[in-house]
């Protein structure tokens, strides 16, 4: 892919359908409720499953071998500790559904994850227009 324009789209979208098919329907109830216990292997598994579906990505823009790792496992750590985070919060604060403050988390995390993809985005196609 030449054109860093639709290089970059076709990384979002791959990206944000990476997103909703890891976050929910292969995020299972083991994962969901584990994520707030550092360390658990539930956790470690939806962040994992999170970062090999960022590989999709560099079927647009591949990177090389020590980038492609650099931004797996980046995107591993980002997305494990935003959940932990995440996770904790609203169970120190007991935030249920009804509650407004439950759906600023949620959207919170949402909103770092998605930013997270945007930072992915810039770092391969930066990297491709550095190299054309």
């Amino acid at each position: 892919m030449t054109d860093p324009f639709i290089a970059l789209l076709v990384v979002f979208t791959i990206l944000q359908v990476k997103h909703f098919i890891c976050d929910y329907p292969l995020q299972t109830h083991y994962q969901l409720k584990n994520k707030g216990t550092y360390g658990h292997p539930g956790g470690i598994l939806h962040s994992g499953i999170q970062a090999l579906g960022t590989i999709a990505a560099f079927i647009a823009v591949p990177p090389t071998l020590g980038l492609g790792v650099a931004i797996v496992v980046g995107e591993f750590l980002v997305h494990y500790h935003v959940d932990w985070i995440k996770a904790n919060v609203m169970r120190r604060a007991g935030y249920t559904s009804d509650q407004s403050q439950f759906w600023w988390a949620i959207g919170a995390d949402q909103l770092i994850h998605h930013l997270t993809y945007v930072a992915i985005g810039g770092i391969l196609v930066g990297v491709m227009i550095g190299t054309s």
